[in-house]
C-alpha cells in the first residue's frame, strides 16, 4: 500500500533523536537497523565508531504517520546540514510509479543518487527537485 513518511537525516544522534520522539509521542520504534547488518558497500568496511550507527529506524506518530531515520556517515563525506535533515519519502506500488515520480522530481533539480536496486530488496532513489526539497522514492516488491 502507497504511504508518504518523513526521512530524517542525522549525525550520529538517531537512536538518542528517536527514543526521545517515541517518550513524546507515546509509541515505540518499530524497526531499527544499524549499519552493520547490511553486507559492506564498496571498499572495506566502515569505520568502527560508524558500524553501530542507524542505518534505518521507523516510529509511527500520530495519524498513521511514520517518521524514518538514519545517521549520515562522516567516512562518506556525509554531512547534516539545513536542506538535507529531512526527506519526504514515497513509498509506491510498482516500479513504473517510482520512475515516474523520480523523472518527474528530478527535472530541473540538482544532487541526487537514481533509481536502483537495493540490497535491501527495495528499488531505490534520492533526488533535490527544483525548489530544494529532498524526495526519496521507494518500491518493496511483495513478498513471494
Amino acid at each position: 500500500m502507497a504511504q508518504v513518511s518523513t526521512y530524517l537525516n542525522f549525525q550520529g544522534q538517531a537512536e538518542e533523536a528517536f527514543a526521545f520522539y517515541a517518550k513524546t509521542f507515546g509509541t515505540e520504534v518499530t524497526m531499527l537497523s544499524r549499519f552493520s547488518d547490511m553486507p559492506p558497500a564498496g571498499p572495506g568496511e566502515l569505520p568502527a565508531g560508524e558500524r553501530n550507527l542507524v542505518m534505518h529506524a521507523e516510529l509511527p506518530i500520530i495519524g498513521g504517520h511514520v517518521l524514518m531515520a538514519t545517521d549520515m556517515l562522516r567516512s562518506m563525506g556525509h554531512e547534516t546540514r539545513i536542506g538535507n535533515n529531512t526527506t519526504l519519502c514515497l513509498d509506491v506500488d510498482s516500479r513504473e510509479e517510482a520512475d515516474r515520480l523520480y523523472g518527474a522530481l528530478s527535472e530541473g533539480g540538482s544532487e541526487g543518487s537514481p533509481m536502483a536496486d537495493m540490497p535491501w530488496g527495495a528499488y531505490w532513489g534520492v533526488t533535490l527537485d527544483r525548489y530544494g526539497i529532498r524526495w526519496m522514492v521507494n518500491h518493496t516488491p511483495p513478498a513471494s
